[in-house]
């Protein structure tokens, strides 16, 4: 793993949480994007080399909408940068690590991603993130 690459926050209402993380950040969303495949609306902020994205469910059954009626509203996961995401995939499950995916997908922010399951993981729910222009894929 490369670096920390971003931190996912499950958020109930976008507008007001891009204001509150821009006077909190003090700096602007550079992006939002929705992901249709996960049920999700992002916004990404930059802070050096780490990222923040705030996610927002689409629909009343989707992940981030059970993880808030969950847990309520918070951190969600922790994303690590990998120079080869299938490699690494390999390299985990041997370890004993349960993918949540067996195949990366395309994720927000031009990644490929796969999630690992937070029972192996000290509850974190942990992602792994390839660039898409990169090749391995």
């Amino acid at each position: 793993m490369l670096k920390v690459e971003h931190i996912g926050i499950a958020i109930k209402d976008m507008q007001a949480s891009v204001e509150l993380f821009e006077k909190l950040l003090n700096t602007p969303c550079y992006k939002t994007e929705m992901v249709e495949s996960e049920k999700v609306n992002t916004a990404f902020f930059r802070q050096g080399e780490t990222k923040i994205e705030l996610l927002e469910s689409i629909t009343p059954d989707g992940v981030i909408a059970k993880f808030i009626e969950r847990k309520g509203e918070g951190i969600h996961h922790i994303a690590f940068d990998v120079a080869d995401i299938r490699q690494e995939m390999k390299r985990l499950q041997a370890e004993g690590f349960t993918l949540l995916n067996e195949e990366p997908k395309k994720g927000a922010d031009n990644k490929w991603v796969c999630f690992l399951h937070p029972k192996g993981t000290n509850g974190v729910l942990v992602e792994l993130c390839q660039d898409r222009g990169k090749e391995g894929l």
